[in-house]
């Protein structure tokens, strides 16, 4: 299994929109094979501050991240975050391919933030 957690730093005029907005991401993800689990929740850290888990199957998050709806998903969230969301944990058995999650760059200068 695949289990991952999240930090979706988001602009604060994006904080009570921002579950509409990754809406078509979120049921996409939801309804792909292999997908176990995938939440987002509020952080009780900074209320600004989005935190997904998701989990998957052996192999199912090499697809997750090489898929359309993945893709579409990146170009969606980078205006609307103020920096590049954190992995905070991983457990990774007998997969790889999580890495394309460094994919979401935010650079400051490039007029996203």
């Amino acid at each position: 299994m695949i289990f991952i957690v999240v930090k979706f730093p988001v602009k604060p005029e994006y904080v009570e929109s921002w579950p509409a907005l990754v809406a078509p991401f979120t049921e996409a993800t939801r309804a792909e094979p292999g997908n176990l689990w995938f939440e987002w929740s509020r952080s009780l850290e900074d209320p600004d501050t989005y935190v997904l888990v998701e989990a998957f199957q052996d192999g199912a998050a090499e697809a997750h991240v090489t898929s359309d709806h993945f893709r579409a998903a990146l170009e969606t969230m980078r205006p609307l975050v103020t920096r590049t969301p954190e992995i905070v944990s991983t457990t990774i058995e007998g997969a790889h391919g999580w890495s394309a999650m460094g994919e979401l760059q935010i650079d400051p200068s490039d007029g996203a933030a």
